[in-house]
C-alpha cells in the first residue's frame, strides 16, 4: 500500500489515502465535463475505507449520472474544488479526482470511458482501453 495525500485548492479540505491502484481513468461524460470545467475528468478508483478527510468535511451534491445511476459528488464548500465521487455502481469505492493529489508522478491513464461524449478535438489516447459508455 502507498500512502498519498491531497486536498482542495484553498487547503481547508485535506485527505490521506492508502491505495495500490495506479490505474487512472479519463471520463468524457457530459457531467464530468461540467464538474471539471474541462474536456474530461481524471479519476482514480480507491477503497473508501482507505480515505480519511481532515480539516473541513466535503460537501455533497447528489447527481443523476449520465449512466442513469446515482452519484454523490464531494467538493470543498469554500473554494468549490471537486474532490471525489461516490457511485452506486462501485459500492465501497471512491472515485478520486487525480488533480487533487499532492503527487501524481507515478500515475498514468489506463482507460477512457464515455468516449461517445468526448469533445471532437480530443483524440483517443493510444495504448489504453476505450469505451463508448461506462465500463460496466
Amino acid at each position: 500500500m502507498v500512502q498519498r495525500t491531497g486536498g482542495c485548492l484553498c487547503g481547508k479540505l485535506r485527505y490521506t489515502l492508502e491505495t495500490d491502484n495506479k490505474g487512472v481513468s479519463l471520463c468524457h461524460c457530459t457531467h464530468c465535463q461540467k464538474v471539471s470545467g474541462s474536456a474530461f475528468s481524471v479519476n482514480l478508483l480507491v477503497d473508501a475505507a482507505g480515505l480519511r478527510f481532515s480539516g473541513d468535511a466535503p460537501t455533497v451534491y447528489e447527481d443523476d449520472a449520465e449512466s442513469g445511476r446515482k452519484l454523490r459528488r464531494l467538493f470543498c464548500a469554500h473554494c468549490g474544488s471537486s474532490i471525489a465521487s461516490e457511485a452506486d455502481m462501485f459500492p465501497g469505492k471512491i472515485v478520486l479526482k487525480v488533480g487533487t493529489l499532492d503527487d501524481t508522478g507515478d500515475l498514468a491513464p489506463v482507460v477512457e470511458i464515455w468516449r461517445r461524449s468526448a469533445q471532437h478535438w480530443v483524440t483517443p489516447r493510444e495504448g489504453i482501453i476505450h469505451f463508448d459508455k461506462g465500463r460496466v
